[in-house]
């Protein structure tokens, strides 16, 4: 293990899970329902980070123990560390060891978006679950309930799937109509909630259609919903929360780029800070 991050034995509650009561109660507590996005970009990151071999876990973690008190989970795009080599996959385990340790009650998702079948499904949830240790992992569901049942056979991990997203171009394919009328997206909802329960599975439905989020919300009343595009892609926690709360608060609104690099330089890690606490003021109106 680098120096910078020395080697400890891993706590009880690291070797725990977050349940879906450990989830509530830490939005309860917090009064909060924030998830902080380390899409950590080098080219993006402080002048005395950039060049450093470990910048992607100094940038982090800076930015998680400014925003631990207002955020209930971060999410790490994976993308942004394999970018790096090895040296990128190194940093993405020492940002979510960092987090066990220091942070332990706050939930950790992949945003890995696999989406493969059999044995190579069941080494992806293996990767995630067993070697990096976090408590979910996004997931492509267009191959079918094969590359999301590996997932689902891990006591208290989470499979969170895809199904209608911020990003424009979703409704060449999730709001396209099947033969029975209904789209794709309601058609991806419906199978897996009735292999997942609302303690293993979430959906990813993006805040640019907050009016969706009502459908999405009819269809699944009790589980989950991971909701990115507020913000920098124009959606609004109050439209959100609008739409698709429920009595357990049931949402994880992502926010990246808004808060990691809200300022820069040597007050970067204040500024996250202030931005978490305002969206969290937001949401906590709402609970």
């Amino acid at each position: 293990m680098s120096a910078l991050f020395p080697n400890h034995e891993p706590s009880q509650r690291t070797l725990q899970h977050m349940t879906y009561t450990h989830l509530v109660q830490q939005i309860k507590s917090k009064r909060s329902f924030l998830c902080v996005g380390l899409d950590t970009d080098r080219n993006l990151l402080p002048t005395r980070l950039r060049h450093h071999l470990n910048a992607l876990f100094l940038f982090n973690r800076e930015i998680i123990d400014a925003t631990a008190p207002y955020a209930v989970a971060y999410k790490p795009n994976t993308a942004f560390y394999e970018a790096e080599g090895a040296n990128g996959w190194q940093q993405l385990t020492q940002t979510i060891q960092y987090i066990r340790h220091h942070h332990p009650h706050i939930f950790i998702i992949a945003d890995a978006k696999r989406g493969d079948i059999g044995n190579t499904a069941q080494r992806y949830a293996r990767a995630f679950f067993e070697e990096l240790g976090v408590d979910a992992v996004t997931l492509a569901p267009y191959m079918g309930m094969d590359s999301i049942k590996p997932f689902l056979t891990y006591p208290d991990k989470w499979a969170i799937v895809l199904a209608l997203t911020s990003n424009d171009s979703a409704s060449e394919f999730e709001l396209q109509p099947l033969a029975n009328g209904q789209p794709l997206y309601k058609e991806v909802i419906k199978k897996c909630s009735q292999t997942g329960s609302k303690e293993q599975l979430m959906f990813v439905a993006g805040a640019t259609r907050p009016q969706k989020l009502a459908e999405i919300r009819a269809m699944v009343p009790e589980h989950f919903l991971l909701v990115p595009g507020v913000g920098a892609q124009g959606g609004s926690v109050a439209e959100v929360a609008k739409y698709g709360m429920n009595c357990d608060c049931g949402l994880l609104i992502n926010v990246s780029r808004d808060i990691i690099y809200a300022g820069q330089d040597k007050d970067f890690a204040h500024a996250a800070a202030l931005k978490a606490a305002e969206i969290a003021q937001e949401m906590g109106r709402w609970l």
